[in-house]
């Protein structure tokens, strides 16, 4: 099969991942980069051509598909633009900046039958998809808490004042793990309620490092997320992962040794503890928790490489996408949500 040839704007770290996992599977030709200033790339991507302008790359480059790893705020506008010209769209997360953009996305791809993928790398993690399935075994109502919370110093921190110059930690971080709420109870979401807090005068008076939010479901699940990012950020309990319904629980236990500045640690599991409920007629535990050891699972690369394989075979076995676009517009919609209960201090009916 003629390998697909792929355009790739942005090569910060998720990009320079998909544009190595891009070239190392068969199926796709890496036929461009963009970036908008100039960076060292890895050996085995040298000699391919760089762009430092989206739109000429996107004239210029024969291409079948198009990845774009750009800040969020040109997602919608550069995704838009590719299926336009005929081109498939991956596209980090989150998919835009607002509910309309993100709409008109999905929109564009139905109207002109392009395949658009959504960069929820957790949805192609062995683990993960283990950890939902264990929860939705145990039945709702569900209680959800989540958080990655992230202490930057140095060029991490500058990343995040970069990306916190158009997205929130709050919609940034929080769209992967809403969408876990979101296939594990598979409900709609009815209410948000956020809070924030700017710990930082390195960053824009309106914009904050810290937020926290609950959302409620029309099952009755509810659910709390909490991103930080910054220097000042805890290094005690900045990853928690909990799900509780009134047949058990289901939580990630890490390694104590884990720290957030760790990229794999965002993704990595370590052990799945189950916990059942039930009773002996003594009053006593039924059945002790089960470990599940996922200390075999892949890397951050390699996930990334899972998340392109994903594509090609989207495009190539023309799959259904239309419950990913879905998801993706709902998760935004929650976080979005999240961030304007944080700037109005009220709550948002959805």
């Amino acid at each position: 099969m003629t390998p697909l040839k792929i355009l790739l704007a942005g090569i910060g770290n998720m990009g320079r991942s998909h544009a190595l996992a891009c070239h190392r599977h068969p199926g796709f030709e890496v036929a461009g980069l963009v970036n908008r200033s100039t960076v060292t790339l890895p050996a085995e991507l040298a000699g391919i051509p760089m762009y430092s302008d989206f739109h000429t790359a996107l004239a210029a480059v024969d291409c079948d598909v198009v990845s774009i790893n750009t800040y969020s705020d040109s997602h919608a506008e550069y995704a838009v633009a590719a299926m336009q010209r005929g081109r498939h769209v991956f596209v980090e997360k989150p998919i835009a900046t607002s509910v309309a953009d993100a709409e008109k996305v999905v929109d564009t791809a139905s109207r002109l039958k392009r395949k658009l993928v959504v960069g929820y790398i957790l949805r192609h993690h062995p683990s993960w998809i283990r950890l939902i399935q264990e929860a939705r075994d145990l039945g709702g109502p569900f209680v959800f808490r989540l958080n990655l919370n992230q202490q930057s110093s140095g060029s991490a921190w500058q990343t995040h004042q970069r990306l916190m110059q158009s997205t929130s930690p709050l919609v940034d971080c929080g769209v992967h793990y809403v969408d876990v709420m979101c296939q594990i109870t598979d409900a709609l979401p009815v209410q948000v309620n956020g809070m924030g807090l700017r710990l930082s005068d390195a960053i824009s008076p309106d914009m904050y490092n810290y937020g926290q939010f609950q959302v409620r479901f029309d099952d009755r699940s509810i659910g709390w997320y909490e991103a930080g990012w910054g220097p000042m950020m805890s290094e005690a309990a900045f990853f928690v992962k909990d799900i509780v319904s009134p047949n058990g629980s289901v939580s990630i236990v890490m390694d104590e040794a884990a720290r957030s500045d760790d990229i794999d640690t965002h993704t990595r599991t370590a052990r799945i503890r189950v916990h059942r409920a039930a009773l002996t007629a003594d009053g006593e535990f039924a059945a002790p928790d089960t470990l599940l050891d996922m200390r075999d699972e892949p890397d951050h690369q390699a996930l990334c490489e899972r998340e392109q394989a994903f594509l090609h075979d989207a495009i190539v076995n023309d799959l259904d996408l239309s419950r990913h676009w879905r998801d993706a517009v709902q998760s935004l919609r929650i976080c979005l949500a999240a961030d304007e209960s944080v700037r109005t201090g009220k709550a948002v009916d959805l």
